[in-house]
């Protein structure tokens, strides 16, 4: 057990029976335990395996590699429309997580035992909207800029040109991005 997620239960409001309910499942899994992003993390060999998180309606169990779990009951869900690997099973009582115990425990073997195959997600083609892709195919420098950037930040800069309703709107946001994509940053960098 970790001091630091020691001192962050004792301070949390909301969702502290689950979410310690959880943290006993995570550390009987044989998982390390930190805090990371202010939130209990729980780990195996370097690799994260899962996160507590709380939300304002409930408490969450997010598996960074969810998406490589066998869940044909559909237990887990996307913690987001754009979420590719990450899953999460989210409780609102002591009773559902104690009902979960035993399909927690499977999920975090599961995901052990990908993480010791080397199991990855299947690579994300990314198709880019239409602006974008002009804009880039318009300006060599830019391209090679865009191209530097991490795949998560390509997708996030895709995902938030793409979400304007009108071309214009989409233009606009290609064009007031260029300065950071040719500095090479992020969004929100």
């Amino acid at each position: 057990m970790d001091p630091q997620v020691d001192e962050f239960f004792a301070d949390v409001r909301g969702w502290r029976d689950e979410a310690q309910q959880l943290r006993a499942i995570m550390l009987d899994c044989g998982l390390d335990e930190a805090l990371k992003w202010n939130k209990p993390c729980y780990g195996y060999e370097g690799r994260n395996i899962a996160i507590i998180q709380h939300m304002n309606d409930f408490v969450a169990l997010m598996f960074f590699r969810g998406a490589l779990l066998n869940d044909p009951e559909g237990l887990l869900e996307p913690p987001g429309a754009n979420s590719r690997s990450a899953r999460r099973a989210c409780f609102t009582s002591v009773e559902q997580v104690r009902a979960m115990d035993a399909k927690l425990r499977d999920f975090v073997h599961e995901a052990i035992a990908a993480n010791k195959a080397g199991l990855e997600l299947p690579e994300f083609e990314l198709v880019l909207v239409d602006e974008l892709q002009e804009a880039l195919d318009a300006d060599p420098e830019l391209a090679a800029a865009f191209e530097g950037l991490t795949p998560g930040r390509q997708r996030e800069y895709n995902l938030h040109i793409s979400g304007a309703k009108q071309s214009k709107t989409r233009i606009a946001r290609v064009e007031k991005f260029i300065p950071a994509i040719l500095d090479g940053k992020g969004m929100r960098d």
